[in-house]
C-alpha cells in the first residue's frame, strides 16, 4: 500500500521524537527510531545510497533514484529530526540546568521501558545472547562514567570526526551522540553552532554525520541480516547500561572552570534519592571553589509521576509503531 500524507506526517513527528532525545546527552534517538517501528526501514534506507543506486541516477534520473533510496520517507523523517533539534536545543539545555531531577526522570522511564521493548524482539536466547548482553551493558557503562574532556575543539577536522562519532552513536539504541559530543568536547561548539546559526560548523557536522551514516549503517544492516538475535542482545545492553547516565540523583565529585570561567560540574556518579545533593556554585569557599555539597530537595514524588508518563510514552509509540504501513 502507498503510503499518504498523513503517514509521513507521522513519520515527520516520529523524527520530532528522535530529534528530541539526540538533543539530551543520555538519550539515543535510535531508541525512539527502534520502538517506533522505523528502525530496519531507516538503517536500510541509508544503506541505499551506494553505488548501484548511484547508477540508477545516471541512467534513469533523480525521480528513479530518489524512490531506490526511499527519499520520501528520509526527507519526512530527517525534516521533524532538523526541525527538533534546531527549536529545542535551547530548550532541553534550559530545563537541564533548572529542571534537572524531572528531566531526567522522564528519560529514565522512557529508557527502562525501551529495555523491555527492544529485549522482547529477541526470538531466541542462549549463552551467547546473555553474555553480549552483558559486554554491551558494561560497555555502555562504561561510557557514561567518563568524565567530559575539558577542552573546547573548533577544528574543521575535528567537527567533522565529531559529528561522524556521533551519527554513529545517535542511530544506536542506548548510546546517546550527544553524550559522545560531551565526551569529545564537541557538545557545546555543537549546541552554539546551532543557537547562532554558524553555518560553517553545522556544515561541518552535517558532513561528517552524511559520513558517519553512509558508513556504519551498512555495517549495521549486515548484522541485522546476519546475526539479528546477536545484535538485538548487545543494543538491549548498551541501552540497560547507558540507564546510568540518566539516573536523576548524582553526587558530584568534581568541579572545573569553563572556557567563560563558570563552574561547571564535571565528574559524578548516581546514587539513592536520600543521599542527593549538589555544588552550590555561587557560593565560593575561602579558596575560591565552590562548597562541594549543598542538600537539596529531590523531588521524588514528582520524579516518580514523570518516570510513569515516560514509560506510559515508550508503550503508545510502540503501539503506534505496530501499525505498520506496507
Amino acid at each position: 500500500m502507498q503510503r499518504t500524507i498523513k503517514d509521513y506526517l507521522v513519520i515527520s513527528l516520529k523524527g520530532l521524537a528522535m530529534g528530541a532525545a539526540d538533543v539530551v546527552p543520555g538519550v539515543s534517538g535510535g531508541t525512539i527510531a527502534f520502538i517506533s517501528g522505523i528502525y530496519n526501514e531507516l538503517i536500510d534506507s541509508i544503506s541505499a545510497f551506494n553505488l548501484k543506486n548511484l547508477k540508477v541516477w545516471k541512467s534513469n534520473g533523480f525521480v528513479a533514484f530518489f524512490k531506490a533510496v526511499n527519499g520520501y520517507f528520509l526527507l519526512s523523517l530527517f525534516t521533524g529530526i532538523g526541525i527538533s533539534v534546531l527549536s529545542l536545543a535551547n530548550v532541553f539545555k534550559y530545563l537541564l540546568e533548572t529542571k534537572p531531577i524531572l528531566v531526567w526522570a522522564f528519560f529514565f522511564g522512557l529508557v527502562l521501558a525501551s529495555v523491555l521493548f527492544i529485549a522482547k524482539q529477541i526470538t531466541k536466547w542462549n549463552i551467547l545472547h546473555v553474555f553480549l548482553l552483558l559486554v554491551g551493558a558494561i560497555t555502555a557503562y562504561y561510557i557514561t562514567t567518563i568524565p567530559a574532556t575539558n577542552g573546547v575543539n573548533n577544528s574543521s577536522i575535528f567537527l567533522v570526526f565529531a559529528g561522524a562519532l556521533a551519527i554513529c552513536a545517535m542511530i544506536l539504541p542506548g548510546i546517546s551522540g550527544a553524550m559522545i559530543l560531551l565526551l569529545l568536547g564537541a557538545y557545546k561548539p555543537a549546541i552554539d553552532a546551532l543557537h547562532n546559526f554558524d553555518i560553517k560548523k553545522i556544515s561541518l557536522l552535517i558532513l561528517g554525520a552524511i559520513i558517519g551514516l553512509l558508513t556504519f549503517s551498512r555495517v549495521l544492516k549486515w548484522l541485522f541480516d546476519h546475526y539479528k538475535n546477536a545484535t538485538l542482545a548487545v543494543l538491549t545492553g548498551f541501552v540497560i547500561g547507558s540507564l546510568n547516565k540518566i539516573w536523576p540523583w548524582k553526587k558530584v565529585t568534581k568541579l572545573r572552570l569553563n572556557s567563560n570561567d563558570e563552574w561547571v560540574y564535571y565528574s559524578d556518579y548516581s546514587v539513592l534519592p536520600n543521599n542527593y545533593d549538589v555544588p552550590m556554585l555561587d557560593s565560593l569557599s575561602k579558596t575560591g571553589i565552590p562548597s562541594l555539597y549543598q542538600q537539596t530537595n529531590p523531588q521524588i514524588f514528582h520524579a516518580i509521576i514523570l518516570a510513569i508518563l515516560g514509560f506510559s510514552l515508550i508503550l503508545l509509540l510502540e503501539k503506534l509503531g505496530n501499525k505498520k504501513i506496507s
